[in-house]
Order: structure tokens, then sequence, then C-alpha cells
């Protein structure tokens, strides 16, 4: 293999699409969790606030309420390890900026503190990989904080209510695993399912219809590798092994068979899996053969090489925290830029501006403008709606905690639809936060919110902008390499007369996590702008070779695996 890496011609600025910005997708399948969890994660805490009177204390309990919205894919525990971090980088983000609010007076100091806080907040949520809603909770409750009249006496118990809320919304995040334990596991496995009969179905028509046939086929085996890899990260991530999840482990392998032998495998069958798998019903059997020692045997060696298997040689610096620098820079420059600029136009609020910059940055530049579309869209919307339910909110304090929570429902029930129509809901749920120290003249947060969220979406697009991000190119380089190291090293395992123990399975897995990694990393670079052409010809190639290749190591093992998949 080769080390020299081909240079690339500078291509012209890519354009940046407007159709399909506002499109509406389906509803994820588990929408209402998270709706109904941040509903009584905040819900709790604040009508105890009401009953107090105490009703201005209630940014500090959303701090840790806020929580409850995240970690809702993974099994339970890790959901458990993942809601803690989340709670305790929370708590530190909120003492940052409460600390700073107490000790400076200069708004142009809390702009830039916020804006560093936003950069880091997006830097460790991309390396945690911590998903939905990402770093614009953290970044929306901190300049908040900043903002907020405080001083240094204060903080101790404004921290402690916020740390009371965490652990609160760290029992309302782990309650639905008292009912059903292995709910993210078995929903995993059944997208997994459904993604490869997807491709099962895609696989027939590619010899009669051509590149619109192939290019359809390529792009379901790639969804398909991708879910089958999300189902055995949530599988493999807790030791134990009770009698569902070793169920659950034969459905995957069923679906990595359907990616391997698609000709040979029922889509039906697939499909009839996964539905039963939604409902609360034992998981289906399937013929556990072999499969459960090779699996076990998986993660004992995957625990052994740990997270840096297939890292050889690449330092953790460069590896993953390097190329999130330019996205952390983007982040840090707009959202100073856009706070100065409310500032300078005589907002009363900058840290609206600052949190709708923040709000923007995604994994490229296409990204980026479509989700800038998206805020300015849903956030004008939801000032025309705040102005309709501003007078009822104002008929009391019960009935504006009442409204927030139902906005708080209606974001988290539509914003997986479109982030611009859970927008509608969170703008107006933004509004009426701020009245919790005392009702305000709705004209006047219109106005604000509406300049601000100009502002913060123009001049952070302007700052992704002018921050270009030349890394892109270079990852698609590094991940090219890794999936041909992987892809060689199982070569070499399925020419072997008799692999280890859990050998062959730990190089699939490994070689499937490059693909996957290979796939993210060529589709946020093809977002960027002004950077080399990229190695498109070489992905698809390389990608063709690892698929074959993974298809190779299920047919090594015999038939005892490939025995059901016309089952």
């Amino acid at each position: 293999m080769s080390s020299v890496r081909p240079r690339h011609r500078a291509t012209p600025v890519r354009r940046l699409p407007l159709a399909g910005a506002l499109r509406l997708n389906r509803p994820s399948d588990i929408w209402f969790k998270p709706a109904l969890s941040v509903v009584v994660a905040v819900g709790v805490p604040n009508l105890t606030l009401l009953a107090l009177g105490r009703l201005d204390l209630a940014l500090y309990s959303m701090a840790g309420s806020l929580c409850a919205l995240y970690a809702h894919n993974l099994p339970y525990a890790a959901r458990g390890r993942a809601l803690a971090w989340v709670v305790l980088g929370m708590l530190a983000s909120v003492a940052v900026a409460l600390v700073t609010a107490s000790l400076a007076s200069s708004a142009v100091l809390l702009v830039a503190v916020g804006a560093l806080l936003a950069a880091a907040h997006k830097a460790v949520s991309d390396l945690t990989r911590i998903g939905p809603p990402g770093p614009v909770i953290f970044t929306f409750i901190s300049s908040a904080s900043l903002f907020a009249p405080q001083t240094l006496g204060q903080v101790p118990g404004h921290l402690a209510l916020a740390a009371a809320a965490g652990a609160w919304a760290w029992l309302v995040g782990m309650a639905p695993g008292l009912v059903r334990p292995h709910g993210p596991e078995r929903r995993a496995t059944a997208r997994a399912l459904n993604a490869a009969a997807g491709y099962v179905d895609a696989y027939e028509p590619v010899s009669t219809s051509g590149g619109r046939g192939e290019a359809g086929h390529e792009r379901a085996r790639a969804a398909a590798a991708a879910a089958v890899h999300a189902a055995w990260q949530s599988l493999l991530a807790t030791g134990a092994r009770p009698e569902p999840r070793r169920a659950l482990e034969g459905l995957v392998v069923r679906a990595e068979v359907a990616l391997a032998a698609p000709a040979d495998t029922d889509p039906a069958r697939l499909r009839t899996w996964a539905r039963d798998l939604r409902g609360t019903q034992p998981v289906p059997r399937v013929a556990p053969g072999r499969d459960a020692d090779e699996l076990l045997g998986v993660e004992v060696e995957l625990a052994e090489a740990g997270p840096a298997a297939g890292k050889s040689g690449q330092r953790w610096w460069t590896g993953r925290l390097g190329p999130l620098l330019p996205l952390a820079l983007r982040t840090a420059l707009g959202c100073a830029l856009a706070g100065y600029v409310s500032l300078a136009l005589g907002v009363g609020r900058p840290y609206w501006a600052l949190v709708t910059a923040a709000s923007l940055y995604q994994a490229n530049l296409t990204l980026t403008w479509s989700r800038g579309v998206q805020r300015v869209v849903g956030n004008l919307v939801g000032v025309l709606l705040f102005a309709a339910v501003a007078p009822l909110a104002h008929l009391g304090p019960a009935a504006l905690v009442l409204c927030c929570l139902a906005f708080n429902f209606g974001a988290e029930a539509l914003i997986t639809r479109n982030y611009w129509l859970g927008s509608i809901c969170v703008t107006p749920m933004a509004l009426l936060i701020t009245e919790f120290t005392g009702f305000q003249e709705p004209g006047g947060l219109i106005t604000d919110r509406v300049v601000d969220t100009l502002v913060g979406a123009v001049v952070g697009f302007v700052a992704a902008v002018a921050v270009t991000n030349r890394r892109a190119g270079d990852r698609i380089e590094d991940a090219l390499d890794t999936v041909e190291r992987a892809r060689e090293h199982a070569a070499r395992l399925i020419a072997a007369e008799r692999p280890g123990p859990g050998a062959l399975e730990a190089a699939r897995r490994r070689l499937a996590a490059a693909l996957v990694e290979l796939r993210a990393t060529a589709e946020a670079a093809a977002g960027e702008w002004w950077q080399r052409a990229l190695p498109q010809e070489r992905v698809m190639l390389a990608e063709q070779a690892g698929h074959r290749t993974l298809a190779a190591t299920v047919r090594r093992q015999g038939p005892h695996v490939l025995e059901d998949a016309e089952a």
C-alpha cells in the first residue's frame, strides 16, 4: 500500500442548495420519548418553584432539567453514564458562566466568554458524539446565565438547584428501563433489519436499471452497513450478555448475512422480525449455532484492542480532536461577531444572536447553510406564534409555566421532522422563559428576537465561509488508509487455515466500522467549499472492495452462518 497521497486540483466554490432545506422528514420512531421526558423533567421543578413563589429561579433548574433530552438511543447502562457526564458538563458550563457574570459587568467580555464556551461545547459534543440535541442546549443555558444578574454568593445556591434538577433529569431518563430494559437495543436491531431489507429490495434491479439502479443500490448498502454497525455498537456498549441480548445478536447477524447474500435473503422475513421487536413480546429467536460464541470472542478482542483499534500510528490529537479545530474556530468567531453586532445595534439580549450563530454549525458548510435557512424560517414563524400565545401566557404564572411545557413537548415532537418545524416551538418557549422573572411587553421581545435571529444567521454563516475547513480532504485520505488496512487484515484472516477464536468476526467489525466512517467523512467533505477535488473514485472503489471483503468474511465462516438466509 503506497503512503504517497495524490495531489488534487483545486475546485471552484461549491453551490449552496435551497431545495430540500425545508422538506419534512419522517418522524423519529421514538419522538414521543424525549418529548415526554423533557415535560416531566422540566415540569416538576418548575411547578415546585411556582408553588414556592420563586419562578425567577427557573433558569437554573432548567439547566439540569434539559439534560433529559440526551442519550435516548443508548442502552440504559451506557445511558446512565452518558447522562451523568451530560449533567456534570452542564454544571461546569453554568459554573463558568455564573462566576463570570458575578465578576464582570462588561457586555463585551461576556460575549467573548460566551463565544469560547460555545466553541468548547461544539468541540466536546462532536468529540464524544453525544448526538441530538448536540451543543446548542449547553450554549443556550450558559449564554443566558452569563447575562443573568448575579453575585458571587448566589452561585453555590444556583448551582445546587441545577444539580438537583439534573439528578431528577437522570432519573427521568433512566425510568423507562424499569419497564423495557432492552428497548434501545431492540430499536437499534429493528433499524438494522429494516435497512438490510431495504438493501435487499434495491439489490435486484441493479442489473436492469443501469446507473440509477446502481446509485440506489450503493446508497442502500451504505445505509444498511451504517445501521448494522450502530446496532453492534448498541449491543456491545455493555459487558453483560443476558438471554434477550443474545437473541438480538442473532438478529443482527441475520442483517449482516443479508448484506453478504442479498439474493438469498427474504426481505419480508427481516421486516417481520423488525416489527416483532417494536412491541414488548419476547425477542424472536433465530438459529443461534456458533454465533453466540463467536460474538463473545469479538467482545473480548474489541475490549483488548480498545478505542484506538484501527488507528495505529495516529496520535489522539490529530486523529480525533485535530479535525474539530476548524469547526470550533468557526463557532468561536461566528458567535463572538454575532454578539458584538447585536450589541452595536443596541439589542438588549446579545446572547440570542450568539446562540443563533452557535446553532448553525454542522459538519460542513452546505449543512450549515441549510441549518441557517431552517433557523431563520422557524424563528420568524415562532415569533408570530409567541405573539398569538402571549395574552394567554400573561394570565398568570401558572399559565406561563403550562405554555412553556406545551412548547417543550411540541419542540421535541416536531424537530425530528425538520429543524425549522421544531424551532417554531423553541422560539416562543425561549421568549416565555425570559418572562419567568416578570411579564414584559411582547413587541419589544419580538423585535429583539427577529433582529438577533437575522444577525446571528448572517454573521454566523459569514464566519463559516471565512474559516475554511481544509482538513476535510485530509480526513478522507486517513479514512481511506484505515479502510485499506482493515480490508487487508480481514483478507489475510480469510485466507488463513484456522483464524483465532473471534478473530474473523473482530476483523469484520473493524472493517465495517471503517467503511461507515469513510462514508461519513466523504459526505462531510463533499459539503465543504474551496478545497482540492475529492478522490471520489478512490472512495467508491475502496467501498466496493471493502463490502466484497465483508461478504467474504461471512461466507468464510461457513454454512452455519448462511443457513438461515432464506428462513
